[in-house]
């Protein structure tokens, strides 16, 4: 009995991170999202902001943040017609993860390379 309530506990936390990593996970849809809520909104801008970015992999993940509800694509009517990304609110409540994200990330950089 007690096995199987430690697996319950455990997939109730497993489920929701797989959920979120669904959406976050692969190499560019971080750097876009801090690309965009950092105040890039044009397409080049965001690709010149994230090195070895190419425009179709770009164009794909701007898609797919967008049906996540993360970034909105903004038409300006306009002479010409600009294209633009904005972040949605609901894109600033990633931003407590990625700090934190950030945080481990220098702490572990420190950690894997001290001379011991």
């Amino acid at each position: 009995m007690a096995a199987k309530k430690a697996c319950n506990e455990c997939l109730s936390t497993v489920k929701p991170v797989r959920d979120a990593l669904d959406v976050i996970n692969g190499k560019w849809k971080l750097p876009i999202i801090i690309s965009v809520t950092t105040g890039n909104e044009r397409f080049t801008d965001i690709q010149e902001s994230i090195p070895g970015i190419t425009p179709k992999v770009l164009a794909k993940e701007l898609k797919d943040l967008e049906q996540h509800r993360l970034i909105k694509r903004v038409v300006v009517e306009d002479y010409p017609v600009k294209i633009l990304y904005k972040p949605e609110p609901y894109a600033d409540t990633l931003s407590p993860i990625i700090y934190a994200l950030k945080d481990w990330g220098v702490n572990h950089r420190k950690k894997i390379f001290e001379k011991e």
